[in-house]
C-alpha cells in the first residue's frame, strides 16, 4: 500500500484535519489550455481526469466577492455542516469514518470533523478520488478497508447537481462488493442536495457554499484529481498536485475557521433540524437530473454532461471549462454576484429564466463535440 499524504508537506491544511489518499504529482506537467482540453474531452480523444486545467486566478474584485459571500453565508454553511454531522452520527454511529471526495468534499469533511469534536467525537477524515466514468480509487478503498469497517465509512461531498457523482458512487460501491467483497454504503453525505439525489444532507436549498467560488486556493492548494496511466500505476492512489506557489492567495484556513466560528451559535438549531429531517421522507427524487435533461433538450445540447446545475456547478464551469451561457433565476440573482462577475469577465452571456429548477445553471460550450 502506498503511504498517504499530510500537510504541510502536501496541502495547506494541518495534518490533523485530513489524510490525503492521493499520489503527489506536484512536479508533473499536467496543465493544458482550457479550450484544448475541452476539444479533446468532447471529441473522445481524452478523459477529463487525464490532465488538469490551468488554475484560473480570479481578480481582486472577485476575491472581494468571495469575502462578501463568506461573511454572508458562513452561518448557513455552519448550520448545514452541523446538521449533517448529527444526521451522520444518528445513521452510522459515533465510530463513523469521514471520507471526502476530492476536491470539493475536502473542506466540507474538515468542517464535519471539527464540528464533531465539539460533540466530543473524533471522526477520522480521509480524502480520496472519484472520477466520472472510472469510479472510486480502488487502492484507496483497500487502504480504508484495512483500517476501518467499510460499513462505518461515510462518503462526503460539498453539494449535488444533477446527481452524477451519486450515481457514480452507487455503481462503484456495487462493483467493489461484487469484485472484492468490500461493502461500502453508497449514500453520499452533502451540505446541500438541491438535485434531490441523496438522502443524507444538511439542506436541499440551492445556496451559495463559498468554497465553490474558488479552485485550489480554498481547497488546501490541491488540484483536481488525476487518473493518467502514464503516471498512476495499478498500486498507486489517484494523483493530484500541490500548488505551494499559490500560498499568497490561499484562503483555505480562512474559510474553515470563519465557518467554525459559528458552530456554537448553530448547535441547538442543528440538533433540532437533524431530528426533523430524520422524521421526513428523504428518498431521492432525482428532480435535478430531470431538470438538466429538459434544459439539454431545450437548448439543443444533447448531452447532460454539458449542463451543470446549481451555484457550485455553475461556478466550476466558469472557472474550469469553456462556458457557453449561464442561466439564472430572477429571484436568486442577489446571491449570484460572483457568478455574474465571472461571466462578465469571461464574456459569457447571462440569461434570466423564470421557474428555473436551480438558482442558476452553467452550460458548457457544445461546439467541440464533433471536432476531430
Amino acid at each position: 500500500m502506498p503511504d498517504p499524504l499530510h500537510g504541510p508537506a502536501f496541502g495547506s491544511y494541518p495534518a490533523d484535519d485530513v489524510t490525503w489518499l492521493l499520489k503527489d504529482l506536484s512536479h508533473a506537467e499536467l496543465e493544458a489550455p482550457v479550450e484544448e482540453r475541452e476539444a479533446a474531452i468532447q471529441a473522445g480523444r481524452a478523459h477529463y481526469a487525464e490532465s488538469l486545467p490551468v488554475e484560473y486566478q480570479p481578480s481582486d474584485d472577485y476575491y472581494a466577492l468571495f469575502d462578501k459571500a463568506l461573511a454572508e453565508q458562513a452561518r448557513r454553511v455552519a448550520l448545514a455542516a452541523a446538521t449533517l454531522v448529527h444526521l451522520v452520527v444518528d445513521l452510522r454511529g459515533e465510530r463513523a469514518v469521514l471520507v471526502s471526495l476530492a476536491r470539493a468534499g475536502t473542506p466540507i469533511g474538515i468542517l464535519l470533523r471539527r464540528y464533531a469534536r465539539t460533540l466530543g467525537l473524533d471522526l477520522p477524515h480521509y480524502t480520496m478520488s472519484i472520477v466520472r466514468g472510472r469510479g472510486l480509487d480502488e487502492v484507496a478503498l483497500r487502504h480504508l478497508a484495512e483500517r476501518h469497517d467499510p460499513a462505518a465509512v461515510v462518503f462526503v461531498d460539498g453539494w449535488t447537481g444533477k446527481g452524477a457523482i451519486s450515481r457514480e458512487l452507487t455503481a462503484a460501491c456495487a462493483e467493489m462488493e461484487q469484485r472484492l467483497g468490500l461493502r461500502f454504503d453508497p449514500s453520499l453525505a452533502v451540505l446541500a442536495d438541491p438535485g434531490a439525489s441523496t438522502d443524507v444532507y444538511g439542506t436541499r436549498d440551492d445556496f451559495l457554499i463559498p468554497s465553490a467560488c474558488l479552485n485550489s486556493t480554498v481547497s488546501g492548494l490541491v488540484s483536481r484529481t488525476v487518473l493518467n496511466d502514464q503516471l498512476i500505476g495499478p498500486d498507486d492512489f489517484h494523483g493530484a498536485k500541490f500548488y505551494a506557489e499559490l500560498a499568497s492567495a490561499d484562503v483555505s484556513m480562512t474559510y474553515v475557521e470563519t465557518v467554525e466560528g459559528w458552530f456554537a451559535d448553530v448547535a441547538d438549531e442543528a440538533r433540532a433540524e437533524a431530528t426533523r429531517l430524520l422524521g421526513t421522507d428523504r428518498t431521492p427524487t432525482w428532480s435535478g437530473w430531470a431538470a438538466v435533461e429538459q434544459v439539454s433538450e431545450a437548448y439543443g445540447i444533447g448531452d447532460v454532461n454539458l449542463v451543470k446545475p446549481g451555484v457550485g456547478e455553475t461556478t466550476r464551469v466558469l472557472l474550469r471549462r469553456v462556458p457557453w451561457r449561464v442561466l439564472v433565476r430572477p429571484d436568486r440573482r442577489h446571491d449570484l454576484g460572483h457568478v455574474e462577475l465571472l461571466a462578465e469577465q469571461r464574456g459569457v452571456p447571462v440569461e434570466v429564466v423564470d421557474d428555473l429548477a436551480f438558482s442558476c445553471m452553467g452550460l458548457i460550450h457544445p461546439r467541440f463535440r464533433n471536432e476531430q
